[in-house]
């Protein structure tokens, strides 16, 4: 019996068809490659159609809020209250560093108020009450904070409880142990020229200190992007021209510069400022340039997809709750340094929201899979000069949590519809 061999024949199928408003992806170093100046404009406007904000909209609502407080008030934008700003926006921003980890993995911790007074309380009890070296208790206190986020990251990628709950039973019972800590008087106070006292307190009153932290961010910057232009280009995929190498250096040059100089007109650079500089750039060099990196943000993006490809999920989570509560620590001595002391209200009130909202301000995504460690920078900036203006201007503490309240519903809103138009542009 023979066979025609037209029946064997099959007919392509045809692609799946593109939705009517879909946004091609076009790699923007090669759109701005080949059209220059236009196709920068070009890539801004794609972006807008697909809803890739970025930091855009927190840089704008920054310079917002800081003219609207200036003409309040001139004094707001002088060197010593900037100064205070970029000095107690650090505690709250290392707690963010560790909990936008955990949101890049879709999920929240709640217990990092109560972690942060416990490392305080920790270090307090071992110097103060018991004599022992001050270096010792601050590593104690880390290694201590990095063992209790492991132990919730255990209940929840092993046992399977939800982070929410552990987290939850986490914040109320180590909140009860701080206060077994630090007794009846319920507060420990901590040499101000300590070892912790000093993470607040010391400047490098030499000029050359600040100026030569902005050259290093300039140079570092510069010669990061252009070798990584270099290997780009040898690999034969599109890479950045130099040209915009050069504008996206001279933008940063000055900025650093014009925080070098604010610095160098007050005390000098803040040894809180570049300890919070070095946690940045080292924990975005993990997320972004490592295997590890890749892998929690990969987690973030489809927990099923990572199993498949070989990723230990199990260990995945447990590490990323170790290192928010490790940061929840660092955040802690912080706020001891701040008050010189470790006390009852320590990681109470509003901080833990705070933390979260500077996560989500910055661009850190509630729903996984998006974020960046220079988030925390961003939005603690926000709320901090958005709680400095108010005080400036007498504001009760009440009304600011309102109002600190409303940019996080605002920021949370501009999220949801941000994932809706890329989801509608085929961009999710």
């Amino acid at each position: 019996m023979s066979i025609d061999k037209t029946d064997q024949v099959k007919t392509p199928v045809d692609a799946p068809a593109a939705a009517p408003d879909a946004v091609a992806a076009v790699d923007p170093r090669l759109l701005v490659r080949e059209q220059g100046f236009a196709g920068y404009i070009g890539e801004f406007k794609r972006k807008v159609r697909g809803g890739d904000l970025g930091a855009m909209p927190v840089v704008v609502g920054l310079i917002v809020i800081c003219a609207i407080f200036q003409s309040l008030n001139s004094s707001f934008l002088g060197v010593e209250n900037l100064d205070n700003i970029f000095v107690a926006m650090v505690a709250t921003g290392m707690m963010s560093v560790g909990i936008i980890f955990v949101l890049l993995l879709g999920e929240i911790d709640l217990s990092i108020g109560s972690v942060s007074g416990v490392s305080g309380a920790i270090m307090a009890v071992m110097t103060v009450s018991h004599g022992m070296n001050e270096w010792l208790a601050v590593l104690t206190s880390l290694v201590g904070g990095a063992l209790i986020g492991a132990i919730h990251g255990f209940f929840f990628a092993r046992i399977g409880a939800p982070a929410f709950a552990v987290t939850l039973a986490g914040l109320l019972f180590w909140n009860g142990f701080m206060l077994q800590l630090l007794g009846a008087n319920g507060t420990i106070n901590i040499d101000g020229d300590g070892v912790v006292g000093k993470l607040t307190t010391y400047y490098f009153s030499d000029v050359a200190a600040a100026y030569g932290l902005a050259v290093l961010a300039v140079a570092g910057y510069f010669l990061s992007a252009f070798f990584g232009a270099r290997r780009r280009e040898a690999a034969g995929i599109p890479s950045r021209p130099l040209s915009e190498i050069i504008l996206r250096t001279a933008l940063l040059a000055v900025a650093v510069f014009g925080v070098a100089v604010i610095f160098n007109q007050y005390k000098g650079l803040p040894l809180a400022v570049l300890l919070f500089a070095i946690v940045l750039v080292g924990t975005d060099f993990l997320l972004r340039r490592t295997g590890y990196g890749r892998k929690v943000q990969a987690l973030g993006g489809s927990v099923e997809a990572s199993r498949r490809a070989g990723i230990n999920v199990t260990a995945i989570r447990v590490s990323v709750f170790a290192i928010a509560g490790f940061f929840a620590a660092v955040g802690g001595l912080f706020w001891a340094s701040k008050i010189a002391a470790a006390n009852q209200s320590a990681g109470a009130g509003d901080l833990l929201m705070n933390v979260i909202a500077a996560a989500v301000i910055g661009g850190t995504s509630l729903f996984g899979g998006r974020g960046r460690t220079w988030n925390a920078l961003l939005g603690v900036l926000v709320i901090t000069s958005i709680q400095y203006g108010l005080a400036l201007e007498g504001i009760a503490p009440a009304i600011q949590q309102m109002i600190t309240g409303g940019v996080l519903l605002v920021t949370v809103v501009i999220d949801a519809v941000t994932r809706k138009t890329q989801k509608s542009a085929g961009r999710a």
